[in-house]
């Protein structure tokens, strides 16, 4: 998960073997953060870490907030990024199989049951080492992550989501069950979806600014 010095924007990623990861696991409000709760997932806590945020909380100190609050935290990943490029990890000692975390400004890893423990950081220096969107930033993570390893088993599920300046996702795909690479399919739905990005907000915000909507009938 990360936020986009230039412009603001916060988005995440993340990929599992479980089914219809994004699901249960991705959140992020414009303005305020992202954050990933993940491994024996309590949903709950992604909007707590957010609203604590939001409230005028760091991301530590949402952390802090989601350790004190939380049940069963012991066995919980919350991840969390700030507007300020704040970040923030918790990895309970009851994560599963091999498990860790890399942090940097603006972007946040982390993984459990792990191919090796290097997987993280490969995510963030992915993240780093990538130029452009922030959608692009975070494909190229997610695969600089599977390249060093990934998983330790095949993985099944995928998502990405992307907000701005509006109080609705401006992109959230998901692959909630293959047999084939979820992140490749996740890449190619957002190589279709980035050139329309901006033509969802504007039909949103004002349908008659609108584009053509390019289906038949449509002039």
């Amino acid at each position: 998960m990360a936020r986009c010095a230039e412009t603001g924007m916060f988005g995440l990623a993340i990929s599992s073997s479980s089914p219809a990861v994004a699901a249960r696991c991705a959140f992020a409000r414009a303005g305020v953060g992202a954050v990933c709760s993940q491994n024996v997932t309590d949903p709950s806590l992604g909007p707590l870490a957010l609203d604590l945020m939001q409230g005028g909380m760091s991301a530590s100190e949402a952390i802090a907030g989601v350790r004190d609050l939380g049940r069963f935290i012991e066995y919980r990943q919350v991840l969390a990024v700030d507007k300020q490029g704040r970040t923030a990890i918790h990895s309970g000692p009851n994560s599963l199989g091999i498990w860790t975390d890399a942090q940097a400004e603006n972007v946040a890893s982390g993984g459990n049951l792990l191919a090796n423990d290097g997987v993280p950081q490969a995510i963030v220096d992915g993240f780093l080492g990538a130029s452009g969107h922030i959608g692009d930033r975070l494909i190229a993570a997610m695969r600089a992550g599977l390249a060093a390893g990934g998983e330790a088993g095949p993985i099944h599920s995928a998502g990405m989501m992307i907000v701005d300046d509006v109080s609705w996702p401006v992109a959230e795909l998901r692959c909630d069950w293959t047999e084939d690479c979820p992140i490749e399919a996740i890449a190619t739905a957002w190589d279709v979806y980035k050139p329309q990005l901006r033509d969802y907000v504007t039909r949103a915000l004002d349908p008659r600014s609108a584009p053509s909507y390019g289906v038949p009938g449509d002039e």
